[in-house]
């Protein structure tokens, strides 16, 4: 049996981002679901309708969050000239 080496890190590295981004594209959804839910469902009360406001703007900036930070790499992407840099790749020495 052969001792693991880093470059199998490339694989626990990009299993780990996508599924962090995966768990954060569902809440994102399950945000606004019950936000919009808790909005509908106010009935009138002020207190209620800011909370289902305020559940609506952190979904809302949670998801320009997550797409800035997407749309950052891809711009240091083109300014440096890195063919792709939201791939992981440990380089070996020869």
């Amino acid at each position: 049996m052969q001792p693991p080496t880093l470059d199998k890190l490339e694989g626990v590295f990009t299993n780990l981002v996508s599924t962090l981004v995966a768990i954060g594209a569902f809440g994102l959804l399950i945000m606004l679901l019950l936000g919009g839910f808790k909005y509908l469902t106010s009935g009138g009360d002020q207190k209620a309708a800011e909370g289902a406001k305020n559940t609506l703007s952190y979904a809302i900036g949670g998801f320009l969050l997550l797409a800035g930070s997407y749309l950052i790499l891809k711009i240091i992407e083109k300014i440096t000239g890195v063919t792709d840099i939201t791939q992981f790749k440990i380089f070996k020495a020869n």
